[in-house]
């Protein structure tokens, strides 16, 4: 838990979903948090929640290569995780030049300004799940298999996987290398805290909050759901890992639950029902007319297990209730309440992964 105390960590991102979470778990630890993004992606956001506890707090676009570098090169983190994207598959849709000069400019960016800069570094950078060529098979992507997309969201964090590895290979991979570099890629993630259009969980609570029935466009399809902290105690480890082992640079893990823990929108939408009272949900399927998402995504773990002795550490049905639980309380008790439950939720998250044997964070 030390290694992260008084320690300057970028984080890119931070007013999302997850670079929200990251944030809080982070100043928990200790570390001085630098949290730079362009914009609060939402109203609510749980970043309001957090945002008093970072060491720096700024607005910067991770497309301005030139303020990108500029930064790095003053601030000097000792870490950097790299969440600042344009998340949303539909989204991409409607704008599919922003995505990709988000999320696979701006990650060169980011890479470009550490090749120029002449401190230590570890950076792990996020890219997705999706980043796989997705044939809809049955059993799990593994680290090696082939990377692509159907849709703009997917090609962008594929195209931005490429980017790293060029970047590894070029400047990154000699022993005198300043800078350290691990890939994430995470499943799909739920938790409490996100207000994201066009997300299963916001959606629904969007839905449920104001009395409503929510509207599910494809509840057949399966995803390998898990809560936020999932991933995030993935990025650590990995970051940990990094730093006792260069032979890890330049490699990707994949961070999601078991393979039997796979399921469909609509289980996970009845699961989260038992946290919410009144709650339901009409089938919108048949009269679906939004663009292409995939019926079935898979992970394979196996390496982060052998490699980096991480594995998820809550089931599915913990999942769904740590989710509802934290927005059950946001919307009865309201947001110090919730706030609470964030620092409560990390707490309870570690101690059951030191129970479980989940992971180590030392």
């Amino acid at each position: 838990m030390k290694l992260f105390n008084n320690k300057h960590i970028l984080i890119t991102g931070h007013t999302g979903f997850k670079g929200s979470w990251l944030s809080a778990w982070l100043i928990q630890l200790g570390a001085k948090v630098i949290g730079i993004s362009d914009e609060i992606p939402t109203d609510p956001a749980h970043y309001n929640f957090i945002k008093n506890g970072l060491y720096s707090d700024l607005r910067l676009d991770i497309k301005d290569a030139r303020a990108v570098f500029s930064l790095i090169n003053e601030v000097k983190p000792d870490y950097i995780f790299h969440l600042a994207a344009q998340p949303i598959v539909l989204d991409s849709y409607n704008d599919p030049l922003n995505t990709i000069n988000t999320n696979t400019i701006g990650t060169a960016n980011l890479l470009d300004a550490l090749r120029r800069v002449n401190h230590k570094c570890i950076s792990i950078i996020i890219t997705s799940d999706k980043c796989y060529y997705n044939d809809e098979r049955t059993y799990g992507y593994l680290e090696t298999d082939r990377l692509g997309g159907k849709d703009p969201y997917s090609a962008s964090k594929g195209a931005a996987e490429l980017v790293i590895k060029t970047y590894v290979e070029s400047f990154f991979s000699k022993s005198e290398s300043n800078v350290s570099v691990g890939i994430g890629r995470a499943g799909n993630v739920i938790g409490g805290g996100d207000w994201a259009p066009h997300r299963i969980i916001p959606d629904c609570i969007r839905a449920w909050s104001k009395g409503n029935k929510a509207k599910i466009r494809n509840p057949r399809s399966t995803r390998p759901w898990q809560h936020v902290l999932e991933p995030l105690s993935g990025y650590i480890t990995l970051a940990i890992s990094l730093s006792q082992n260069s032979d890890l640079n330049g490699e990707a893990f994949n961070f999601g639950p078991p393979a039997d823990q796979d399921h469909t929108v609509e289980e996970l939408v009845n699961e989260l029902i038992n946290h919410w009272l009144a709650a339901g949900w009409t089938d919108k399927s048949k009269n679906n007319d939004s663009p292409h998402e995939a019926g079935l995504l898979k992970l394979n773990c196996d390496k982060a297990l052998g490699t980096l002795a991480w594995k998820a550490t809550l089931n599915f049905k913990e999942t769904a209730r740590w989710t509802g639980e934290w927005y059950r309380t946001f919307y009865e008790k309201g947001p110090i309440e919730a706030a609470a439950l964030t620092m409560n939720q990390i707490k309870d998250y570690m101690e059951l992964a030191q129970a479980r044997n989940s992971f180590k964070l030392d």
